[in-house]
């Protein structure tokens, strides 16, 4: 048998070989999950011998990821603001430049008169942009709406688990439509890749991402003219507007807003520089 640290070792080596740039974390965390253990059992006993069960789950996750399956959908969990999100086939997996959106959110939230605030997250998925501005905001409420049943299902799994499930409402809806009440604040995810760039998509996306969360119309902002478009009649005066975008689209996506009349309030960029979150505001 070989040991703990002869197992990562040929992990790391093995996906390293298939291309597989984070081939060091991601071995470590196939590791743990195969062999049941934690980053501090690593450390202390890396002598410890696998067995041979043991071994063959870990070979069977390590294929998993040669074949371009993401971490996160083989372990069925991803980290979100601090918080651990189940993700299914109908999600996304919530990714760091999301964050950026939630931390913009949070700070108009934090500048408002009272914290009684309503917040509509369109487009769901996981639930990580409400959940996360749930955990923040303890008085606030929210409802999440998505397409897809199991989406839902998912957001609503994962809002039980921190604490802010009995703060949300859960509608089975096409974004704003079919909103019950008129929101502080609507935040949203929604499909930002033009239909024809997505055979071009790296393979954990384009192969184990669900296309309805991708494909953005021929376009790329289809999705943001249905959401903005409702804005009158689904978010409160003043109210916030707060949508991630594509790499390229913050402009066009501004310009959508300023024709429905609303003010530009940030526009918030990635670690690359490249702007990822529009933020606009109703007049009074």
């Amino acid at each position: 048998m070989i040991t703990v640290r002869e197992a990562l070792s040929r992990s790391r080596a093995e996906l390293a070989r298939a291309g597989i740039e984070t081939a060091d974390l991601d071995a470590r965390l196939l590791l743990e999950r195969a062999l049941g253990i934690t980053a501090v059992d690593l450390i202390a006993r890396p002598e410890q011998e696998v067995d041979p069960a043991a071994g063959a789950a870990l070979a069977s996750l390590i294929e998993r990821r040669v074949r371009r399956e993401p971490v996160a959908r083989i372990l069925g969990a991803k980290e979100f603001w601090g918080l651990d999100l189940v993700v299914s086939p109908a999600t996304l997996v919530p990714r760091p430049d999301t964050e950026i959106l939630v931390e913009a959110v949070l700070r108009w939230a934090r500048q408002q008169a009272g914290p009684n605030l309503t917040i509509a997250d369109l487009g769901t998925g996981t639930g990580a942009i409400l959940i996360a501005l749930l955990s923040e905001l303890p008085h606030a409420r929210g409802i999440a709406t998505d397409l897809s049943s199991e989406a839902l299902a998912t957001a609503a799994a994962n809002a039980q688990r921190h604490g802010v499930g009995d703060r949300i409402t859960f509608l089975q809806a096409d974004f704003a439509s079919h909103l019950p009440e008129r929101c502080d604040a609507i935040v949203s995810n929604p499909p930002y890749i033009r239909s024809a760039d997505l055979a071009g998509l790296e393979a954990e996306v384009r192969d184990h991402d669900p296309r309805l969360a991708l494909d953005g119309g021929p376009s790329g902002v289809e999705a943001y003219g249905k959401i903005i478009d409702a804005t009158p009649h689904s978010l409160r005066r003043p109210g916030l507007l707060a949508l991630e975008v594509g790499y390229d689209q913050a402009d066009s996506v501004a310009a959508m807003c300023q024709a429905r009349h609303m003010s530009i309030r940030e526009i918030g960029s990635d670690l690359s520089g490249h702007a990822r979150a529009v933020l606009a505001v109703t007049a009074d």
